[in-house]
């Protein structure tokens, strides 16, 4: 059983086309929409999320993992893994994966709630994704940890964070 440090978190909702990030502090629990990151290659998102990382200074990563309803992985799954395998790399702090399959249904109607809707709802629902993403960290634990061994089936040596 591994504990989740405390302290500042950045979370993200992982997509092909862009990214969510979310920041939360794991004493408090609490999780906010930070920024929709894009760019024309990887290592224009990554240079976003370097920036993102100087400022807010976190000491742990978690990425939101895709997988269809019934959990079965696909895809997306691979590429999130992927992309938390290269957070980890390039920033040397321990990722966490989170189940994500209902964190955009979450996002859609907190959104709605707050009568965000069209592109004002576009350009903010990959982050308030990443920060439902954060609260299912903050409340459940993650899935999966990865501290940059590959010695488990998943990537992540199937350690579960509380």
């Amino acid at each position: 059983m591994h504990s989740a440090p405390k302290g500042t978190t950045l979370a993200f909702d992982f997509g092909e086309a862009r990214i969510g990030v979310a920041q939360g502090d794991a004493e408090v629990g609490m999780g906010h929409p930070l920024a929709t990151v894009s760019g024309s290659s990887n290592e224009a998102k990554f240079e976003a999320i370097a920036k993102l990382v100087a400022e807010w200074r976190p000491v742990q990563l978690v990425v939101g993992l895709p997988t269809h309803a019934d959990g079965r992985e696909h895809e997306l799954t691979r590429l999130s893994r992927k992309f938390g395998r290269r957070l980890h790399g390039r920033f040397g702090l321990p990722v966490y994966w989170v189940d994500e399959r209902m964190s955009s249904l979450y996002a859609e109607s907190l959104l709605a709630e707050a009568q965000v809707f069209g592109k004002k709802q576009k350009a903010v629902l990959d982050q308030v994704a990443a920060q439902a993403i954060l609260q299912g960290f903050f409340e459940c634990g993650a899935a999966e940890y990865f501290n940059g061994r590959e010695d488990g089936a998943a990537g992540g040596g199937g350690q579960k964070a509380v």
